[in-house]
């Protein structure tokens, strides 16, 4: 068997990773080729995030329209499983890392994920009108495909607790005006707004676009993928786990669990029994 000299050991440590993200070296930090220094009080956050997911910098229209989804997104109350998790977990003891980690890990599929699956459906529709010339036929055969799937509802639209999302109006009229001088073409807003018409055919009462509809829209808009447009929510909404986790370690409380004790809960199973004397064996 022959040994690996030192040089081939160093070969194959550099390529275990690879990245086109960053490059370290002594006395040297580069984001995407751009030296770290240069970006500290050049460049803003929003326009890091762009640069670290897409590898350019992003045009001064394209970080607004970021920044409003970010913004939009942050935080929706005590009441959202993710931030009730995040100041209950600091009330069991967890430090600030665990708090947030313990709600970050329960948006899934369907508390976090809704954005996600919304700009799947956007694309979807997107690629049939592309194929089809026209957007009302591209909406009905991809909503009659989640129908016969078995999909109750489409992600992205209607809300259990705001009759109208105020987020909404607000961030689809920056994607109009984004798209007035060019910044965006404007066929995912209008795509949002054709499975808005669909789904609200034959109701007695619209069903609305909701936040994650309206940020599927701008992500879709900007071109990031499905997978990334979660990730970035998940970015935002952090923020609000984080204030609402040290806001939790300010106020103190031991131990709070997702009610008030003297609310309970209901019980469900037999009623209370006497383990039998004898069992089979």
């Amino acid at each position: 068997m022959t040994e690996e000299t030192p040089e081939e050991v160093l070969a194959e440590a550099r390529r275990w990773w690879h990245t086109d993200i960053i490059d370290v070296r002594p006395g040297e930090i580069d984001l995407r080729g751009y030296p770290v220094q240069e970006l500290i009080g050049t460049v803003g956050f929003v326009d890091t995030i762009w640069l670290m997911l897409r590898g350019e910098l992003p045009s001064h229209a394209q970080a607004a329209l970021l920044e409003a989804a970010l913004v939009a997104s942050v935080d929706h109350g005590p009441q959202a499983p993710s931030i009730a998790i995040a100041r209950m977990a600091t009330t069991c003891g967890a430090r600030i890392n665990g708090a947030m980690a313990s709600a970050i890990n329960v948006l899934d599929d369907i508390h976090g994920g809704p954005g996600q699956q919304c700009m799947e459906i956007y694309l979807q529709i997107d690629a049939e009108a592309e194929r089809t010339g026209d957007l009302g036929e591209a909406v009905r055969r991809v909503l009659k495909r989640q129908s016969d799937a078995g999909v109750a509802y489409i992600p992205g639209f209607g809300h259990r607790f705001h009759p109208l999302d105020p987020r909404t109006p607000r961030l689809l009229s920056l994607v109009d005006a984004a798209a007035a001088d060019g910044s965006v073409d404007g066929r995912f807003a209008a795509i949002g707004r054709a499975v808005e018409d669909a789904i609200s055919e034959g109701k007695s009462r619209r069903v609305p676009m909701n936040i994650d509809g309206a940020t599927a829209v701008i992500y879709c808009e900007l071109g990031f993928t499905p997978e990334l447009g979660r990730g970035v929510f998940i970015l935002s909404r952090s923020v609000g786990i984080l204030a609402h986790a040290h806001e939790q370690m300010q106020q103190g409380g031991r131990i709070k669990g997702p009610v008030p004790k003297s609310i309970g809960y209901t019980y469900t199973g037999p009623a209370r029994r006497s383990v039998p004397n004898e069992r089979d064996k």
